[in-house]
C-alpha cells in the first residue's frame, strides 16, 4: 500500500472513530448532565432567570448535534437512560406530597376547584388567542393541553388527531416560560401562600416549573407536584368537551 492510501486509510478511520466517540452513549449522558448542572450553578451564582438551565441545556445539545453530526435518534437513544429516571422521579414527587397531607386534607375543596379553574382557563386562552391568529385547526388540537406535562398532552393530541410532536415542543417551552416568570408574576398580583404559589407553578407549568418551585421548598414543591397531577386528570377529561363547545372539533 503506498504511503499516500495509508494517510488517507488513518485518516478515515480517525474521523470514524471521532463520530463513534460523540455518539458514544456516556458521552451523551455526560454531556447532557454536566450541561444542566453548570449552567444551573451559574444561574444560582448569578440570579439572571434567563440562564435557565433547561433553556441553555437545550440550546447547547442542539449545537452539539448540529456541529458533530450526531443524529437527533442516536442522541435520543444514548440518554434513554434520563427517560428511564424521569418516571422514579416524578413518583419521588410523593414523598413531600405526603408530608403535606394534613393541609391539602383540610383544603381539598379550594385546591380542587382552583385547579379546574385553571384547567379551563388554560385550555380556553391558548384556544382563543390560536383563533385571533388565524392558526388552522390541526395547530389549536396540538396546543390545547400546553400546560400539562408531556406523556398527558402528547395523549390528549394523539386521540384528538393533533401533532403531538408539536404539542410537546408546546409544553416545553410552556414549562420554561414558567420557570423563567411565574414566580415574580405571582409576586406582581401579590400571591404570596407557599400553597397558591406551588399549585399556579404545577398547574402552569408542569414540571419545570415543579422542579423550580421545589427550589424555594418542599412545601413549594409538594403543591406543584399536586398541581401537576389535578391539572393533568382534568386536562384529560375536559379538553375534548371545551374544544367541542368552542366549535373546534
Amino acid at each position: 500500500m503506498s504511503p499516500l492510501k495509508e494517510t488517507i486509510g488513518q485518516t478515515i478511520n480517525l474521523i470514524q472513530d471521532g463520530k463513534d466517540i460523540f455518539s458514544n452513549q456516556y458521552v451523551i449522558l455526560t454531556l447532557t448532565f454536566a450541561a444542566f448542572f453548570y449552567i444551573r450553578r451559574l444561574q444560582q451564582r448569578t440570579g439572571w432567570m434567563l440562564l435557565n438551565p433547561i433553556l441553555i441545556a437545550i440550546v447547547l445539545i442542539i449545537v452539539y448535534l448540529k456541529v458533530t453530526g450526531v443524529s437527533f435518534e442516536v442522541y435520543k437513544q444514548g440518554a434513554q437512560l434520563i427517560d428511564f429516571w424521569l418516571k422514579p422521579a416524578v413518583v419521588a414527587l410523593g414523598v413531600p406530597l405526603y408530608l403535606q397531607l394534613d393541609a391539602i386534607k383540610r383544603l381539598w375543596f379550594p385546591i380542587v376547584m382552583s385547579q379546574l379553574v385553571g384547567c379551563l382557563v388554560g385550555i380556553v386562552s391558548v384556544v382563543l388567542v390560536a383563533k385571533l391568529c388565524e392558526a388552522p385547526p390541526v395547530i389549536i388540537l396540538s396546543m390545547a393541553s400546553k400546560s400539562v406535562t408531556t406523556p398527558i398532552a402528547m395523549e390528549v393530541t394523539q386521540s384528538l388527531g393533533g401533532i403531538p410532536s408539536l404539542t410537546a415542543a408546546v409544553v416545553v417551552i410552556t414549562g420554561i416560560i414558567g420557570a423563567l416568570v411565574g414566580f415574580r408574576t405571582l409576586s406582581i398580583g401579590h400571591v404570596s401562600s407557599p400553597i397558591a404559589q406551588g399549585l399556579s407553578m404545577g398547574a402552569a407549568s408542569h414540571a419545570v416549573g415543579a422542579s423550580t418551585a421545589m427550589a424555594y421548598s418542599s412545601k413549594y414543591g409538594a403543591f406543584a407536584s399536586l398541581g401537576i397531577t389535578l391539572n393533568g386528570i382534568f386536562t384529560a377529561l375536559l379538553t375534548p368537551t371545551v374544544l367541542r363547545l368552542m366549535g373546534i372539533i
